[in-house]
């Protein structure tokens, strides 16, 4: 196959070395971006008058239907191409002949990649957002369904006091929310076009950096043409996006493992995301949040990857850039499949209400609003949480419970307690009386489902 660099070498480049640098198996997945890069380059080239619009014309016909055959499936890449730009040059050539020679003026493989690699974050970058957006959707629907489901709250994962299912479920969309913000904000330091700078010092050739730019829909064109090839910081930061968001999805993996055990109960899942055992038949095993929780191990390897890959390079560019793209690829690709998978799991799951019902009628997780009711009466913080402390303890030694206590006997804790103590002990009480701002009282998290609801419509 043609090389784009080869007029220098007499030689030929040995088979090991081919193997060991050709990437197009697996940068080929930038062939749609590269064909849409060259499109908006050619037309530039052509308005400038750098080259025949009858050349132009037949450059853009050509990867026009160079995208289609890509678009359908149907584009086959060579394997002996040594990279995806190579490749998708070549095959130009063979439609058009001579017009193709053409498209490379004032441009460098240094510039044509990394505007590929921009095109294709700015794109996934926003299939991810969306995607976000539809498993918060979903999220939203479940907790809607259950604002009447209160489930124990967990510290150290040991019972604490107890919220609204829609509450915590609430939780998970807010983490959503940041991690939405982020690759937002992170579009601004992507969509910033490269092209034009050529290897790293720009074009003596007339070129229209800024008419390009408005094609490819960047936000901005580049102020300095090394620091364009050079850097790979807008990768790190997607990566680094991606790897909180992985965090979050884990964690959420993790409460709905613990969930749907036997010791647990509250929930069960639909068998579509669930498997068995070869050797146990009664087992129903969370397989699919299990490998979500796993997989997301990979985003902060990757990212590690790549930033101890740009640390020690020299301006500017090296062909040690070349290996950003496998880790970008598969974290883009693994969390593109657990966000869709989370979006669907969620519509499955069954509420256990009745063990649910049955978990939060242990007194204990009431403590803390028997400690503010001291407060409330005039007691100081320390001295309600003493009293509270004590009454606990005797209570575990004993074998007794609060509510079987009489007042007579309370008030030898406490000059505070009065009758109205025992309306307490109760969990719809308990979610009820909290006042503060974001709390899991009913009607505050109903507000909250519906600004969410309205929200992401």
């Amino acid at each position: 196959m043609p090389r784009l660099w080869g007029s220098r070498f007499k030689g030929e480049f040995g088979e090991l070395s081919k193997k060991f640098t050709f990437s197009v198996h697996y940068d080929s997945k930038l062939a749609l971006y590269d064909c849409l890069g060259s499109i908006a380059h050619a037309e530039m080239l052509s308005e400038t008058g750098i080259i025949p619009k009858k050349d132009a014309s037949d450059i853009t016909k050509g990867l026009k239907k160079i995208v289609s055959e890509i678009e359908k499936g149907t584009y086959v890449f060579e394997p002996t191409s040594e990279d995806v730009h190579t490749d998708i040059q070549n095959r130009l050539k063979k439609m058009i002949g001579r017009p193709a020679d053409r498209l490379h003026a004032a441009r460098s493989r240094n510039d044509q990649v990394v505007t590929d690699v921009r095109l294709y974050c700015m794109d996934h970058i926003q299939a991810i957002i969306a995607m976000i957006r539809k498993l918060q959707r979903s999220i939203v629907t479940f907790a809607d369904k259950h604002q009447d489901v209160i489930i124990p709250g967990y510290t150290h994962l040991q019972a604490a006091q107890v919220v609204l299912l829609s509450h915590h479920m609430l939780a998970y969309v807010e983490m959503l929310e940041r991690d939405k913000d982020r690759f937002v904000d992170a579009l601004k330091r992507v969509a910033i076009n490269p092209l034009g700078s050529c290897a790293l010092s720009g074009s003596s050739l007339p070129i229209d950096r800024n008419s390009v730019t408005k094609k490819l829909g960047f936000l901005e064109t580049s102020a300095n043409s090394m620091d364009s090839v050079a850097d790979r910081d807008f990768i790190l930061e997607t990566l680094s996006d991606i790897s909180i968001t992985g965090v979050h999805l884990s964690r959420m993996c993790e409460d709905l493992i613990l969930w749907v055990t036997s010791e647990f109960n509250f929930i069960k899942l639909d068998d579509a995301f669930c498997t068995g055992s070869s050797i146990m038949p009664h087992k129903k095993n969370p397989d699919v949040l299990e490998l979500i929780r796993g997989s997301s191990s990979k985003f902060p390897g990757h990212l590690m990857e790549l930033t101890i890959l740009m640390k020690g390079l020299p301006l500017t560019y090296n062909r040690d850039m070349q290996l950003d793209k496998p880790a970008l690829f598969g974290s883009v690709e693994t969390i593109q499949a657990m966000l869709t998978l989370m979006s669907e799991l969620f519509g499955g799951i069954k509420v256990n209400r009745e063990r649910l019902a049955e978990r939060v009628k242990d007194e204990y997780f009431f403590s803390v609003d028997i400690l503010e009711y001291l407060v409330r009466k005039g007691a100081s913080y320390r001295e309600a949480h003493d009293t509270v402390g004590v009454i606990v303890k005797e209570c575990l030694d004993r074998g007794s419970k609060l509510a079987d206590m009489s007042i007579t006997n309370l008030k030898k804790y406490s000059m505070y307690f009065e009758t109205d103590v025992k309306n307490l002990l109760t969990p719809e009480i308990s979610v009820q009386i909290k006042r503060s701002v974001g709390s899991t009282n009913p009607a505050m998290v109903k507000a909250q489902i519906t600004r969410w609801k309205n929200r992401l419509k």
